[in-house]
């Protein structure tokens, strides 16, 4: 029997990842560091070999999961998976602190994006390229309820992900706090928030944008410093996630290059 695997499948519509089956190509990937976004474990099985890494997937912070059998022979496309698989990320993440260090280098304030909940791929892959192109100095997604940095988000951000550090973490509000204490103020996006144009946005700044549909969770907008809105004159009630986000954060651009001319004036 193979053991090992390591290869691109479509189990969660265009979300493809580099998916690994079996108990050794799982080990491996921990023990070398990898990124693994989710573990799927079938039930019955979470003693015995399999218990190592379960470990060392709550050492990491792994996402992980218990599923039958026939749940997890459909993620594998195989019954030869050994009652472990895992989903690996395409892309290395970075730290909010590699973050924070690229706008010192740069010699900016901190300018961060955080995705709340953000589960369409290419959404994910255009926001990171607008992201990157307005100048921020990162972007912050969470580990639950939002997709990874999977081979279609890399390709959709076409290559923006090569030059912005993109962070994974367990808790957002957190996340927040821990980042407005060293500073940083947080505006979440909603459609009830002040008008950005009329918003002071050029010193350290959290922009947060909300997943499709939902918007930003109400923990995450209550805990941030203020709420802001793009004005619209059409009878739909939102935009596009990844829209959205690119008119804010180029927004943000545009005050922060207002900011530096009078400076230099």
């Amino acid at each position: 029997m193979r053991e090992k695997r390591d290869r691109q499948v479509n189990t969660h519509g265009d979300q493809n990842e580099s998916l690994l089956i079996g108990r050794n190509s799982v080990a491996e990937a921990f023990r070398a560091g990898r990124p693994v976004d989710k573990l799927f474990i079938q039930k019955g099985l979470e003693s015995g070999p399999i218990q190592s890494i379960i470990k060392q997937a709550k050492k990491s912070g792994c996402i992980y999961s218990f599923v039958d059998k026939a749940r997890l022979t459909q993620i594998c496309g195989s019954e030869q998976h050994q009652g472990v698989a895992a989903f690996a990320a395409s892309y290395e993440y970075a730290s909010v602190d590699d973050i924070l260090s690229k706008a010192e280098e740069a010699g900016e304030d901190p300018f961060i994006i955080i995705a709340d909940g953000i589960q369409d791929p290419h959404n994910l892959g255009a926001i990171i390229r607008s992201a990157h192109q307005a100048g921020a100095h990162g972007l912050i997604v969470p580990k639950r309820r939002a997709v990874g940095l999977t081979q279609v988000v890399v390709s959709s951000s076409a290559g923006a992900v090569h030059y912005l550090p993109i962070a994974k973490v367990t808790n957002l509000t957190q996340t927040i706090r821990d980042l407005q204490s060293r500073g940083i103020w947080f505006a979440a996006a909603d459609m009830d928030g002040e008008s950005l144009y009329t918003c002071n946005l050029t010193g350290p700044l959290g922009l947060v944008v909300g997943g499709e549909g939902a918007g930003v969770s109400r923990l995450v907008k209550e805990t941030c410093d203020l709420t802001v809105s793009i004005p619209m004159k059409g009878r739909i009630d939102s935009l596009n996630a990844s829209v959205a986000a690119g008119i804010l954060a180029f927004e943000v651009m545009h005050q922060r290059d207002g900011k530096r001319q009078k400076q230099d004036g």
